[in-house]
């Protein structure tokens, strides 16, 4: 997606004559059904007639033009784009990032500067950096670049800015990131023209944007299949804007702590929803402390998701990844690790105290205390609404409230660039507003949207698409927790629980099960082996993971009810023993537990209404 594509002659004279911010506002309106902040606006209608200003002045008359174009399977969008071919008649892109900064101070995070944003001062990537990991997202997920086809380039435009070799921007430890990612001012932009006629000087451009625009992207890279490199700190994933933002504040923090003489408390908090790279973060986090002799923990509150960690890392690098009740004896001393990575923060528990424990043998503490007390720096990744159990009570209210008791210092980040749902913000804004979690601008859902969602007739309908999209890729069957969940057959087998119409499958294996027959992955291993295709994964199992598409069973445990005109729960409908319990909670945890459901799909996501008025409102929200 791309909210603009022309050729460098049409660019220009929309630019020159005022009309690029409008065109680029109305298609931003029809593509995320709201309009973009004024401060955006100002900022396309600034910044790009600059860069036609750099096209007129460099003669770039033959070329290919895209604006705010879409990072594939990402919601991040780059700058510019600008196609051509260079002097051996090869095609080739140059990404221009635009800034329209005046004023940049130091930060004290890694490649990472400060200025001015909406009317405070942020930590900001290095334009150079921020640029140059677009092109290497691009390389690694675009086919065109992946396979060579087209050349590219990238380098940072602070057209406001005046050269100054003493300024931050070109601080000698930003050198490393120049060198391969230039940065050019405005009163040096004839150094961008050659820059970029190097590269782009022979034209025919037209040709090189179309090729872009019809290529394919390359399959997301899967979490868990690159664990083992992302915690050696082998660069599996490439980090985007905010989450390399949060990645370095950390770094700077755990390091400025591990130095310090006096004891310095800190706890970082990092907002979240579902595909915005929180777990991703938090690996590179651990291969980056680990590997610079730090001591760091990767801690869950998720059986399945910690033991599939464990599985890709080896057994000598699992003893680096736990639980939150670490430290439930109390026994550990305070500042025992310099960091601690708590991913999936919503799933702290009141008390790591539970029925097999003796009162003697607990700390006394709530569970988020105990995990303050033994480090440094805590940090911790959360999506307040994604706890789905009794007993969860992780929220950043609660992280706030223990910060506080602990004397730490608190800071927040907030990541907002969506790599799952096909980098489609609208998806999980449409989801939240269906379900009733929060309000959104997204009501209706664009049936033209590149994200493969649709509504199966049948079950059986449902179970057939699963499992053709799962020879293109990951796929599984996901559903509400509505039937029993029974123990394995004497011979390993599963019983097939989950009966409709004719149409039967077991659920996942449970996780006390013993021996299982042949081809019957683990409860904690459904989601990452290939046996799971042939069982129904529920909340428990599939959250934290990720999947190419996903099919979900909507069961009779909640549904909308067109008389009320509002969502109503039916516990008589769950076989969730703890959920049912909640008392009022019920409708809070389903909602949330149908929210998961539908937000793990890479690609895709098909969805089976058992409530014929369920599905009819789904229908109604479709655009």
């Amino acid at each position: 997606m791309q909210l603009y594509a022309g050729t460098s002659r049409e660019f220009i004279s929309d630019a020159t004559r005022n009309g690029i911010a409008t065109k680029l506002e109305r298609a931003f309106l029809d593509n995320f059904h709201y309009k973009p902040s004024i401060q955006e606006v100002q900022s396309w209608q600034n910044s790009l007639f600059r860069m036609a200003f750099v096209l007129q002045q460099g003669s770039f008359l033959d070329h290919g033009i895209l604006l705010e174009y879409q990072l594939p399977l990402s919601s991040r969008r780059l700058d510019c784009m600008v196609t051509g071919t260079n002097g051996g008649g090869q095609p080739y892109s140059v990404i221009v990032e635009l800034k329209q900064w005046s004023e940049v101070e130091e930060s004290n995070a890694e490649d990472c500067v400060t200025t001015w944003v909406a009317g405070s001062k942020r930590d900001i990537l290095h334009p150079s950096r921020q640029v140059g990991q677009y092109e290497e997202y691009l390389r690694d997920m675009h086919s065109v670049f992946v396979r060579g086809e087209v050349g590219l380039r990238s380098c940072a435009f602070l057209h406001n800015l005046s050269y100054d070799p003493k300024g931050e921007i070109f601080s000698a430890r930003h050198h490393h990131v120049l060198k391969r990612y230039p940065a050019f001012t405005g009163d040096h932009q004839d150094g961008l023209i050659t820059y970029m006629g190097d590269h782009l000087r022979s034209g025919r451009g037209e040709g090189v944007l179309e090729q872009i625009l019809k290529s394919k992207f390359s399959p997301s890279k899967k979490l868990l299949e690159h664990t083992a490199q992302v915690v050696q700190d082998q660069r599996a994933y490439v980090l985007l804007d905010s989450q390399q933002v949060v990645f370095a504040k950390v770094l700077a923090e755990v390091r400025d702590g591990a130095k310090a003489s006096k004891l310095k408390k800190t706890v970082v908090l990092v907002h979240g929803g579902p595909g915005t790279g929180k777990s991703v973060i938090a690996l590179h986090l651990l291969g980056r402390l680990s590997g610079e002799g730090l001591k760091a923990m990767h801690l869950t509150g998720s059986k399945a998701f910690t033991e599939n960690m464990r599985k890709l890392v080896g057994t000598r690098s699992a003893a680096q990844f736990g639980y939150f009740n670490v430290n439930k004896r109390g026994e550990l001393p305070p500042n025992q690790f310099d960091a601690l990575i708590l991913d999936e923060a919503h799933r702290i528990r009141e008390s790591s105290r539970d029925r097999f424990t003796k009162l003697e043998d607990w700390s006394g503490l709530p569970q988020i205390d105990e995990l303050i007390h033994i480090a440094r720096v805590s940090v911790f990744f959360i999506d307040d609404r994604q706890i789905v159990r009794p007993g969860e009570v992780g929220s950043s209210e609660i992280i706030k409230d223990a910060a506080r008791r602990a004397g730490a210092k608190l800071l927040e980040y907030e990541l907002d660039a969506q790599f799952r749902c096909s980098g489609s913000d609208g998806f999980i804004n449409w989801v939240d507003n269906t379900l009733d979690v929060r309000r959104t601008a997204n009501v209706l859902w664009k049936r033209k949207d590149p994200y493969d969602f649709r509504i199966l007739d049948s079950v059986q309908d449902l179970d057939v698409a699963i499992r053709q999209k799962s020879k293109e890729g990951s796929a599984r069957l996901v559903a509400g927790f509505c039937w029993p969940w029974s123990n394995p057959e004497s011979d390993g087998s599963l019983v097939p629980d989950v009966q409709i119409d004719g149409w039967s499958m077991p659920w996942n294996a449970r996780p006390e099960a013993g021996r299982l027959a042949a081809g019957i992955p683990k409860s904690n291993f459904w989601a990452s082996d290939p046996g799971g295709l042939n069982q129904v994964g529920c909340v428990y199992t599939a959250q934290g993971f990720e999947f190419d598409y996903v099919g979900i069973i909507f069961g009779l445990d909640f549904r909308y009810d067109w008389q009320k005109n509002e969502w109503v729960g039916d516990k008589k409908q769950s076989h969730d023993t703890m959920v049912k319990r909640s008392k009022e909670q019920f409708i809070d945890l389903v909602k949330n537990t149908y929210r998961v459901l539908f937000t793990r799909g890479i690609k895709g996501c098909y969805v089976y209404f058992m409530d014929e008025g369920t599905r009819k409102f789904f229908q109604s929200r479709l655009e």
